[in-house]
């Protein structure tokens, strides 16, 4: 049996500021942006390439805004850092760690994500141990 993570709910306080700033900053896909209910609102987002999305909205949460920590898998660290800076968006300089090349960024309510070039080991017979 697959078992997929296809949606994680990302808490925040302004809808419209966040879906403008995953849409035109971080160039995130808008594939669903419904009022379900006059106290749900239910907007799907998801970056390019990927099979797990992000939602966020009004009465899918009682996390607080700002709470979520995020990462997103990338084949380079510094072409994924080109774009986002491209795009307008605030973001770090790559960061290098045994575990992978970071790039940081946060959304307009602080929830915070990291951008991962995984190490060339990474899914070899050897792994880090070599």
């Amino acid at each position: 049996m697959d078992w997929k993570l296809e949606l994680i709910t990302v808490p925040v306080t302004d809808v419209d500021r966040a879906r403008d700033f995953y849409v035109e900053k971080a160039g995130f896909h808008l594939d669903n942006d419904q009022r379900v209910t006059e106290s749900m609102r239910f907007v799907q987002l998801t970056p390019p390439g990927s099979a797990c999305s992000i939602a966020i909205g009004e009465g899918l949460t009682e996390s607080p805004p700002g709470s979520g920590q995020l990462q997103i898998v990338v084949p380079d660290a510094d072409a994924a850092r080109k774009e986002l800076l491209e795009r307008g968006l605030e973001v770090g300089e790559v960061q290098e760690f045994p575990w992978g090349r970071f790039v940081f960024f946060a959304d307009p309510d602080g929830n915070r994500w990291a951008i991962q070039q995984i190490p060339n080991w990474a899914g070899s017979a050897s792994g880090p141990q070599g």
